[in-house]
């Protein structure tokens, strides 16, 4: 039996790509959206810093490495969503190609996903530092450090867009919940 209605909803899959620069709020956000979707949706969030920790231990910061991370991230994600979970993976991931194959794996499988561009001015980000990576960065103490010494590659057209400098969280879970609703992957909030 197909569950039908919300439960046709809830029990959908879907990949929520949050991208942007070191301090640009992709876990803080995905944080807030998985919170609010909780209630009418199975989530988990894949945090690049966990991911890193546990699933690409030993991956480096040079292209091949953060390519391969990326793989490990949409692999992981595609598996959750076929089985009707909202994944929400917050990785800087640098690379558009990187990014456009997670979305052409997940095409192929018919799991919607969504890119969500964080987007914040350099001096914002070097602000909100609190571990001091920028400082160290600009300062060449880090090698390979998106933003400063490795590029970074904005999606070309995310279907969202975030100015994480100017917009408030609250404001910004509800542009991501409103798409959502929009494209019928999640029920309206009751």
């Amino acid at each position: 039996m197909k569950p039908s209605g919300d439960d046709a909803v809830r029990s959908r899959g879907f990949i929520l790509w949050f991208t942007g620069l070191s301090g640009a709020g992709k876990s803080t956000l995905s944080v807030e959206v998985g919170r609010r979707l909780v209630p009418r949706h199975s989530v988990d969030i894949l945090d690049g810093d966990e991911i890193r920790n546990f699933l690409s231990r030993g991956l480096g910061f040079t292209r091949p490495d953060r390519e391969e991370n990326i793989r490990r991230i949409g692999f992981v994600a595609r598996r959750l969503a076929r089985h009707g979970i909202a994944v929400l993976s917050a990785a800087i991931s640098p690379y558009r190609d990187s990014r456009d194959e997670v979305r052409r794996l997940a095409a192929e499988e018919g799991i919607p996903f969504l890119e969500v561009y964080m987007q914040a001015s350099l001096e914002v980000l070097i602000r909100r530092d609190v571990k001091g990576l920028y400082k160290k960065a600009l300062a060449g103490e880090i090698p390979h450090f998106t933003g400063i010494s490795d590029p970074y590659e904005p999606p070309e057209s995310p279907e969202l867009l975030i100015r994480s400098d100017s917009e408030s969280v609250d404001m910004s879970v509800a542009r991501v919940l409103a798409v959502l609703e929009q494209r019928g992957l999640t029920a309206p909030a009751r």
